[in-house]
């Protein structure tokens, strides 16, 4: 265990890709346990951790989001959410937040958020007389909604895995996903005042709503059609996904008219850049999560758990501080990956409703997507915008604390989490 640790966080110390020092670790970690007698089950660890039905729907999600984007509605949805609430004290802060929730329908990745706001809002923002470094908070603050809000890689990822319902993520992250929108607006409005923030003094009529809504009612339908086909069981959500492509195709190549062969061939590339680097990692991890299994790391790691505390919150609180910790350093789709056998089967111990346990897991290691050395929306905005992440990082923390307020919240209030999924009979 500690060659293989120190393999593991120095070569992630010198830099080197986190898919890459998953599968040495693993790849140390198994010659060490049996010699080049266990090397033979390598390539079998290698593809059964990515033959798994459910995880196409992730290229298929990635590609329907770059379409949508690349057809121009990620601005009609900041148009409509401008409309609704720009003229308050702070508006496009605000039209950032409720517009990161309604692109959160459309591609479920943080990164995706944060690298199309940061070329359209956080330049807008900077223009009105926000200063850089806010613009970019807000925007990372709103992009990790992302994630949350189905349809979500992560909780893909965390379902096909651990055997947890699918649609029933889906549909426990609804609520935190939209309460993580409402805590950063009710922060935005209690700071407005003493941090300047411009204010509006025109309210849009009706007619001006009306007009930005039919705008992006094309974008709008998108994630209630997904939803709605995977939480009524018509289709798994792969399948789901799969529509979701058509439909994007359709919107942008018939009605728009705006995306061309080289548009398309582009969106491929990219699709298949980001799914390969994600499913190196999956793959990556089965190898060395299999050797930890092998090894009862987890049931050493829940024995010291329970050693410490048998009181269930305790051990809650013990999880979510593990999971703020690692995601400070680690790559969250290698995390979960790593992570989730070995705390799942301890939130089993202690009561948690899988479904509940996935959630707090999954928003636990979101929330690290913005936080430094290496949250991954602060690189993305950093390159985007030209800001330092250092300055960036100074008027992100109010954001940071209170959305780790709404972790604790749905970690200690289990309602928050399983109340639409109890509702559709997808949770016990």
């Amino acid at each position: 265990m500690i060659i293989v640790a120190i393999i593991f966080f120095g070569l992630l110390i010198l830099g080197m890709p986190v898919g890459i020092v998953l599968g040495v670790a693993g790849l140390v970690g198994i010659i060490d346990m049996g010699g080049g007698h266990f090397l033979a089950m390598v390539p079998d660890r290698f593809f059964s951790g990515l033959n798994l039905f459910p995880f196409l729907a992730m290229p298929f999600f990635i590609l329907a989001g770059e379409i949508m984007n690349r057809s121009g509605l990620t601005l009609n949805l900041v148009n409509f959410a401008q409309s609704l609430v720009g003229w308050l004290r702070g508006g496009m802060a605000h039209s950032n937040m409720l517009a990161s929730v309604l692109f959160a329908g459309l591609t479920g990745s943080a990164t995706a958020d944060a690298a199309a706001f940061g070329n359209t809002l956080v330049p807008a923002m900077k223009k009105a007389g926000y200063t850089g470094p806010y613009a970019c908070a807000v925007t990372a603050a709103g992009s990790i909604i992302g994630p949350i809000i189905p349809p979500s890689t992560l909780a893909i990822i965390y379902g096909s895995l651990m055997g947890v319902s699918i649609a029933g993520l889906f549909a426990a992250g609804i609520i935190p996903g939209l309460l993580l929108c409402l805590v950063c607006m009710c922060l935005i409005a209690a700071t407005g005042r003493r941090l300047g923030l411009p204010k509006s003094d025109q309210r849009p009529s009706l007619t001006l709503i009306l007009k930005e809504f039919r705008g992006s009612l094309l974008a709008l339908i998108l994630p209630v059609f997904i939803l709605g086909a995977i939480l009524t069981g018509i289709t798994t959500p792969t399948e789901a996904a799969a529509l979701a492509v058509l439909y994007a195709l359709v919107v942008g190549g018939v009605i728009y008219r705006n995306i061309t062969w080289k548009d398309l061939y582009e969106m491929l590339a990219r699709t298949a850049l980001i799914t390969g680097v994600i499913f190196l990692i999956i793959a990556s991890a089965t190898i060395l999560g299999w050797w930890m299994t092998f090894n009862q790391i987890p049931q050493l790691i829940a024995a010291g758990f329970l050693s410490i505390s048998d009181s269930p919150a305790a051990i809650v609180a013990m999880i979510i501080a593990l999971l703020l910790v690692i995601g400070l350093f680690m790559d969250i789709n290698a995390a979960l990956i790593i992570l989730a056998p070995v705390l799942a089967p301890l939130t089993l111990t202690i009561g948690l409703e899988p479904v509940h346990a996935g959630m707090i897991i999954i928003l636990a290691l979101t929330i690290s997507l913005m936080t430094p050395p290496v949250g991954a929306c602060l690189f993305v905005l950093a390159s985007v915008t030209g800001e330092r992440i250092e300055e960036i990082t100074k008027s992100l923390w109010p954001f940071i604390l209170v959305e780790i307020g709404v972790l604790l919240a749905v970690a200690y209030w289990e309602p928050i989490a399983l109340t639409i999924p109890r509702l559709l009979g997808l949770a016990n």
